[in-house]
């Protein structure tokens, strides 16, 4: 299965931190893993402001992930025009552009977000 990890998953995971239903999903070497730009791009905006729950080096994270096998999905214009079809759930733009990518390739957004799971997109709410 081929899963994009929404901000908070991917902080958790490099901090050996995850949910163990999340977990789950992530070490079985079957599932491909995705990480989306918007992710670093939010977590230098938020850290940037002091959320201390986005307090991570984006730079450690981001060659963390590629060495650990996870593939960087870039954003299109076909995945910001699936945010249009979305209804207005959620306003957070990162959130919104994730959901766009998952919808546009097919592919599961995993998340703890109970927010993105009320979505009819392909999302794997986990907790």
């Amino acid at each position: 299965m081929k899963l994009l990890l929404d901000t908070h998953m991917l902080i958790w995971s490099a901090a050996d931190k995850l949910p163990l239903t999340a977990a789950k999903y992530i070490l079985d070497e079957t599932n491909e893993l995705f990480f989306s730009p918007a992710s670093i791009w939010e977590i230098i905006i938020k850290r940037g402001i002091g959320r201390q729950d986005f307090f991570i080096d984006p730079y450690r994270l981001y060659h963390g992930l590629l060495d650990n096998g996870y593939t960087e999905m870039t954003i299109t214009t076909r995945h910001a025009l699936a945010v249009d079809s979305l209804p207005n759930v959620h306003k957070d733009p990162f959130d919104r552009i994730l959901l766009g990518q998952s919808i546009a390739e097919g592919i599961s957004l995993l998340t703890s977000d109970s927010v993105l799971a009320k979505y009819s997109a392909p999302v794997i709410y986990v907790v």
